[in-house]
């Protein structure tokens, strides 16, 4: 545009005084302001009222402000899950040719990038034993939503109904039937004993018009499900997909999904690679290779360059995806692969007996808790006789909000997740606390 009058200064769009005169004359208006229904006290006046300050100052004044949160040491988990994250990770991700890219649309520049989400698939695959992982979804409950859609698309009968068990989160669930709703899918539930899948009740509630049934391992309330054999055998022989809940971590150390005949694998792989980040996530979406052209999201593919060198490059994408939304297999048209980098990288640290350790860890630090916490008086725990990850639910003989509130004022943050149960997550990055969480539990409980 050298040389043209532009009335914005905008280098990549052509808008001329005259340019711009002609558009409003076409469109019957007078102005640019009348084509927006801004409000007048929220427009932009040409100041934002913000007292102008040294980078020094901006620094100060933050952290006086921050330094009056709560300082709360977390139990939670229920979906969102804290481990320790090197700095490694950091150091590689934020390299500018990591953190700039967006999607690798591009091969010839992002070789780098798709070679790491070819390696970060590659490693779900050797988790989950299915052929076929995308790089990736947004979170646990979008990847949930999909797989119900390819579900409905790839079953030989017809059928309209997703079976989901009763401990699913609320917030995964609305997503689901949000998804749901456009092709017509009803999202129903089944029934659960002691935190693991009710056999009887899933048969009960199974038919031919199923076309999915999901199950977690482990459970939203931590338990390990017990049943995945028979699920998936219940599944099958209605002719329905299994689908099973999980992440990269549980993964290196439960039974693989793929020996239990689980047909789509979805989770939250963000439990490598980044903190709680309490709604960020990193959408874990693996399945069999039958299925491949009706994968969501993206998926890089390895393949040979002109010189016969190794390449990687963005495959089996349609353009339907991103312009053609009634025709397209997902409307999901960005993705966490940036997330799905450092999910990689940490995953590479940690190598396959650092993932291994850090499993059992989850698995033995829920087990000693429960027992420190099964000897405070007014507390039983876990309420489910199962082995537990991660989390386990305890029962409160006084009402569990009062103590929850307790626990806050003390400093510390617990699930309510009943009227005389809460739910307690203990991982590598609040192990520290454990000592003092249990004398404050002891206080608050009696």
């Amino acid at each position: 545009m050298s040389g043209r009058e532009s009335s914005a200064g905008s280098p990549y769009a052509p808008h001329t005084a005259t340019e711009t005169a002609a558009m409003l004359d076409a469109v019957g208006a007078d102005s640019v302001e009348e084509l927006f229904d801004i409000p007048r006290p929220v427009q932009f006046d040409g100041e934002f009222g913000i007292e102008r300050r040294t980078e020094a100052q901006a620094r100060r004044e933050l952290r006086t402000m921050l330094g009056k949160n709560r300082d709360l040491t977390e139990f939670l988990g229920r979906g969102h899950y804290d481990h320790y994250v090197p700095s490694l990770v950091d150091h590689l991700s934020l390299r500018s040719e990591f953190l700039t890219s967006y999607t690798q649309y591009q091969p010839e520049v992002t070789q780098g990038f798709l070679q790491a989400l070819f390696e970060y698939q590659s490693m779900l695959v050797e988790l989950t034993g299915l052929e076929i992982v995308n790089a990736s979804m947004y979170d646990h409950a979008t990847a949930l939503a999909e797989a119900a859609l390819l579900a409905a698309r790839v079953r030989e009968t017809s059928g309209d109904r997703v079976l989901v068990p009763d401990y699913l989160l609320d917030d995964r669930r609305s997503v689901l039937e949000n998804y749901a709703a456009g092709p017509g899918l009803e999202v129903e539930t089944y029934g659960t004993d002691d935190g693991n899948v009710d056999v009887d009740a899933l048969a009960a509630a199974l038919d031919e018009d199923c076309v999915m049934v999901y199950a977690e391992n482990p459970t939203t309330r931590g338990t390990i499900e017990e049943h995945l054999d028979a699920v998936g055998d219940l599944a099958h022989d209605h002719g329905a997909l299994f689908c099973l809940g999980s992440d990269p971590v549980a993964l290196s150390l439960l039974q693989e999904p793929a020996a239990v005949g689980a047909d789509v694998v979805v989770g939250d792989a963000a439990t490598l690679g980044l903190p709680t980040s309490y709604g960020m996530g990193l959408g874990l979406f693996a399945t069999r290779e039958a299925f491949v052209r009706q994968v969501p999201g993206r998926l890089v593919g390895a393949g040979e360059d002109g010189d016969g060198n190794r390449a990687y490059t963005l495959t089996l994408q349609t353009r339907e995806q991103h312009i053609r939304r009634e025709r397209a297999t997902s409307n999901i048209c960005t993705n966490q692969a940036w997330v799905a980098l450092r999910a990689a990288i940490h995953a590479a640290y940690l190598g396959p007996s650092g993932l291994l350790d850090l499993a059992e860890d989850c698995v033995t630090l829920a087990r000693d808790l429960a027992d420190r916490i099964d000897d405070v008086t007014g507390v039983q725990a876990p309420v489910h006789d199962r082995h537990h990850f991660r989390e386990f639910v305890a029962h409160t003989d006084q009402p569990a909000a009062p103590i929850v509130e307790d626990l806050e004022s003390k400093g510390f943050a617990v699930h309510d997740v009943g009227e005389h149960e809460i739910q307690v997550c203990v991982t590598d990055t609040n192990e520290h606390a454990v000592d003092e969480f249990v004398t404050m539990l002891a206080e608050v409980a009696r």
